[in-house]
């Protein structure tokens, strides 16, 4: 019954801000609602939605996530056009420094994590078409591609 998330909804502490920081992600921005301190983003050709709603003084901004798909060669190219438009990386995701994409094992899919203005954790992700490898582990995109690429471990650990 279930095709895909259409949509999902973020507090912001500053919707000028934060319209602007996904205006600079590429994201179309939709409607806006100033009234309701609501603006809505269309994603992609099948126009999935991403909401915001400014939180009201004093009311607290909890950080959520959420991933965007993306392509392969726009992952590679992500963690550069990230710093180009000058959006937090963090120093440190899953242990690993943001040197290059990472992945998910047990998906798999390849990733790379950042920070909008109000803290919310976003990740550009990329499925990967290889068997996975039923571990937790973390690995840089060169490491999987090296030494886990097809390989398909189907033992979970």
């Amino acid at each position: 019954m279930i095709k895909n998330l259409y949509e999902t909804h973020l507090k912001v502490k500053n919707l000028e801000e934060s319209i602007s920081f996904y205006k600079k992600l590429g994201l179309q921005l939709a409607f806006q609602i100033e009234e309701r301190r609501r603006a809505f983003f269309f994603i992609g050709e099948t126009k999935q939605m991403l909401g915001l709603q400014e939180v009201k003084e004093g009311e607290e901004v909890i950080r959520d996530h959420f991933a965007f798909s993306v392509e392969m060669k726009d992952l590679e190219a992500s963690l550069q056009w990230l710093r180009e438009k000058e959006i937090e990386i963090p120093k440190d995701f899953f242990g690993k420094v943001p040197i290059e994409p990472i992945v998910h094992m047990w998906m798999p899919a390849a990733s790379v994590y950042f920070i909008d203005p109000n803290g919310h954790s976003l990740e550009f992700l990329t499925l990967l078409s290889d068997e996975p490898v039923y571990k937790e582990d973390i690995v840089y995109l060169s490491e999987w591609r090296t030494c886990y690429k097809s390989r398909g471990n189907q033992e979970k650990s």
